[in-house]
């Protein structure tokens, strides 16, 4: 009976292990990621990111209060009043605003300041326009073109770096060959989550601006650096030897940092969740893109990267 029960409880341990078994399941994975990452391009090709303020410039008001100025939070739910698209309120000394917005034409402009008026003006509190002029984008086609050039050759040094780190490991795999399939990780990560704001653009009029970019940078350290630490514990199994085969060492380089992954993954996202839904509109889409970034590097890192380590390996063979 004793034998029994041992052997039952070496077969559900193997059924763990196999749950988690990411280089036995790769096909799987690997149809999954790939569905999605062409689905993605496709609409992105089709729809296209919705560019903001930052992105295509547009019109700029200042107005000015002679008592009491509104909070910013009190501005933002103003803002859905002028109807001319996405707005953007930043305070100026201590009775002002500046009031970014698109091109706007005479009549948008005056409609906008009937509502501040018909919302904030009174006896004693007056709203008067200190200026109105066109601004030019944030972000310029040189700045797009120097920023592309930068996230190639950052692409280059990680591939060198990865390299030079992995290079007492690249018997079995070529150690460039590493830093190569992080980068196909993390561009998998980054154009998922510019499909889904592309998506929101279109449906939603969600447009992309100088945060989101941000989070798109925010996210490639996370992804890259989540699939080095899944790498550096199969290159401690590789270097030590702990199985026969290289894709056994893999899988278990993946199962020993399988928890640590999945456990600060979920610490960031309760944070960025939080923020998500009681940040305010200023942090709302910026929070919304973190959270999509993380949870596809975490599903990478372990699902995506690994299993394509095995390949290059068959691959060699």
């Amino acid at each position: 009976m004793v034998q029994k029960w041992r052997k039952l409880d070496v077969l559900r341990s193997q059924k763990e292990i196999d749950m988690i078994n990411t280089i036995k399941h790769k096909k799987i994975t690997f149809i999954f990621s790939g569905t999605l990452f062409v689905a993605s391009l496709v609409i992105l090709a089709i729809f296209g990111l919705k560019p903001g303020i930052d992105f295509t410039g547009g019109s700029l008001i200042e107005v000015s209060f002679s008592e009491n100025r509104p909070e910013l939070s009190q501005m933002t739910l103003t803002a859905e009043k002028y109807n001319v698209g996405s707005v953007i309120n930043q305070p100026v000394d201590t009775d002002g605003f500046v009031i970014k917005t698109k091109f706007l034409t005479e009549d948008e402009h005056q409609q906008i300041l009937n509502v501040l008026r018909s919302d904030y003006q009174t006896d004693t509190n007056k709203v008067f326009e200190e200026r109105i002029e066109v601004i030019g984008p944030a972000i310029s086609s040189q700045l797009r073109n120097r920023s592309i050039s930068a996230g190639i050759a950052v692409v280059i040094a990680i591939i060198l770096y990865v390299a030079y780190a992995f290079r007492k490991v690249s018997k079995e795999v070529q150690s460039w060959k590493y830093g190569l399939t992080a980068i196909i990780a993390l561009v998998h990560d980054v154009v998922i989550t510019m499909a889904v704001f592309s998506l929101l653009g279109h449906f939603k009029g969600v447009e992309i601006d100088i945060p989101f970019v941000v989070a798109l940078l925010t996210i490639l350290g996370y992804s890259v650096n989540d699939t080095i630490v899944v790498f550096d514990r199969i290159r401690e199994n590789v270097m030590k030897k702990t199985s026969k085969t290289f894709e056994e060492m893999v899988n278990q380089g993946v199962q020993d940092s399988f928890t640590r992954s999945i456990n600060t993954s979920l610490t960031t996202l309760i944070v960025l969740v939080a923020l998500f839904l009681f940040g305010g509109d200023s942090i709302h889409y910026f929070s919304l893109a973190l959270i999509i970034g993380i949870i596809a590097g975490t599903y990478s890192s372990i699902f995506l990267a690994s299993p394509l380590l095995v390949v290059w390996k068959n691959l060699k063979k």
